[in-house]
Parts: structure tokens; C-alpha cells; sequence
């Protein structure tokens, strides 16, 4: 059984995204559209992550400082399912705390 995630990037004439798409048909996702998308592939042979990082032109700001504010917390939640490293999950999350308090981003 295979699962297929599609990611789609439409590009201006300088190659800079205008538009983020991806789908996930397992997920009954279609062409669901985005305004930034990270992606991590963690590479066994060499030993090193390789990255997408792509965001439109239209992104705002304020956006992308919530962006990365989520994706850290995610991030830590996803350490801790992944190690079950209590220690330093507390201390990823108080960072991820921290960063808030510094942008002053409203707690959800």
C-alpha cells in the first residue's frame, strides 16, 4: 500500500512562489492551498537533514511569526512521541513559551 502527499509551488517570473498548494487523498485533502510550508527529510546515509522552506510573496509578517511559533511547539511534541525525552521536551516548550513572549503573540 503506498500513501501519496502532493505538494504543488506556482511561481512568478522570478521564481519566487505566488501560491502553495498540496494534497493528501488519504487525508481527503485536494489542492488545499497554503501561504508557507517547511519540510524536513532526514537523509540516513548521510546524516543530515535536507529542507524545503517555501513561503509566498504575500505571507505577512505577523503570519509567519505564528507559523514558526506552531511548528515549534509541534516540533516538541513531536520530540517527546519520538524519545519520550521529558526533560528536554519541557525545556523545547519553554523556549517555544519564551519566543512567544518575545514576538508578543497572543496565547490560543
Amino acid at each position: 500500500m503506498n500513501s501519496k502527499i502532493e505538494l504543488n509551488v506556482e511561481l512568478d517570473e522570478n521564481r519566487v512562489p505566488e501560491k502553495l498548494s498540496w494534497s493528501a487523498q488519504d487525508g481527503g485533502i485536494q489542492d488545499e492551498e497554503a501561504k508557507a510550508m517547511m519540510l524536513s527529510v532526514w537523509d540516513g546515509n548521510t546524516q543530515e537533514t535536507l529542507r524545503i522552506d517555501l513561503w509566498t510573496k504575500d505571507m505577512p509578517i505577523d503570519e509567519m511569526k505564528q507559523f514558526f511559533h506552531q511548528t515549534l511547539v509541534t516540533m516538541s511534541d513531536t520530540f517527546m512521541r519520538a524519545t519520550q525525552d521529558e526533560k528536554m521536551t519541557a525545556t523545547m516548550k519553554d523556549f517555544c513559551d519564551y519566543f512567544a513572549e518575545k514576538l508578543e503573540l497572543k496565547k490560543n
